[in-house]
């Protein structure tokens, strides 16, 4: 049986002008196009490692190309071309991946990336859905350990109605960013730099984009001179402003802004006044 979406191994029975024909012993022959096999030397008997897709004609093909992701796996990938039925994504073959508009839990953008999770459909062609998390896997039943303090790259694929983020570390293990860890809009698609601060007991790792409390600190003084300096030196915040309105502002909660503040100010670079704050 020849696994569409998938690597076969299969032998050349017999070659045309414009390519291979290559079998498993079944009845179904797939064409490997000579435009495919440029630097091989290939015969009839040889047995070839070989992807096998459908082209737009429905025609499986065989290809020594390597895509994106197989069918069964979740992959990144970049949404390419949308219409009223669907969308398609590039998975790195001449064919794109159909992703029915069923399929998506939420709005996808033509240029944007996105975690997908690859399926062949009753047709046994290749489709896609943004549908993923129950293919995420587990870092502490996969054997992958993470420490507290690691910094990893993950994909944001789904957000709770209270505010929890959920990712995927480099693709492929489930990770959480709790309400409370983050101070801007995050939206599915999202490739974050995270830093992990948590290692629950389920296996899900615990993160946050915030930096380690001195960076953090570093970060918003820089953004605080920055605002300051756009704003003829003088803006209307201060260590009593409201919380929302810094959030809102400079993207962090008013301890770690306030803390910020306090630094400048022990610097001597900044003194807070009634009405906001004023460079020195």
């Amino acid at each position: 049986m020849i696994n569409i979406g998938n690597y076969n191994i299969l032998e050349v029975k017999r070659e045309k002008d414009f390519g291979y024909y290559l079998s498993d012993g079944g009845k179904l022959d797939v064409l490997l196009p000579k435009s495919m096999t440029e630097g091989k030397n290939i015969s009839v008997g040889d047995k070839l490692e070989v992807f096998v897709y459908r082209d737009s004609k429905d025609r499986p093909i065989a290809t020594f190309k390597k895509p994106l992701v197989k069918v069964g796996e979740v992959g990144y990938l970049k949404v390419v071309f949308q219409t009223d039925f669907g969308a398609f994504v590039d998975f790195g073959l001449d064919r794109d991946i159909f992703v029915p508009i069923k399929e998506q839990r939420f709005k996808l953008h033509t240029g944007s990336k996105y975690l997908f999770y690859v399926y062949l459909d009753k047709t046994d062609r290749l489709a896609a859905t943004t549908e993923v998390d129950d293919y995420i896997l587990n870092a502490l039943e996969e054997g992958k350990e993470y420490k507290v303090g690691d910094e990893v790259v993950a994909q944001v694929y789904g957000r709770t109605e209270g505010g929890t983020v959920h990712v995927a570390i480099d693709g492929m293990y489930k990770g959480l960013i709790l309400p409370n860890e983050y101070y801007m809009d995050i939206y599915p698609g999202t490739e974050m730099k995270l830093r992990v601060k948590r290692l629950y007991e389920d296996g899900i790792v615990g993160l946050t984009p915030r930096k380690t409390r001195l960076n953090e600190r570093e970060k918003i003084q820089e953004d605080i001179l920055k605002y300051l300096k756009k704003n003829g030196g003088f803006m209307h915040f201060n260590d009593k402003s409201k919380p929302e309105d810094i959030k809102a502002t400079f993207n962090t909660s008013k301890n770690y802004f306030k803390m910020a503040l306090g630094g400048l100010m022990k610097a001597g670079i900044i003194v807070q006044e009634k009405e906001g704050t004023r460079l020195k």
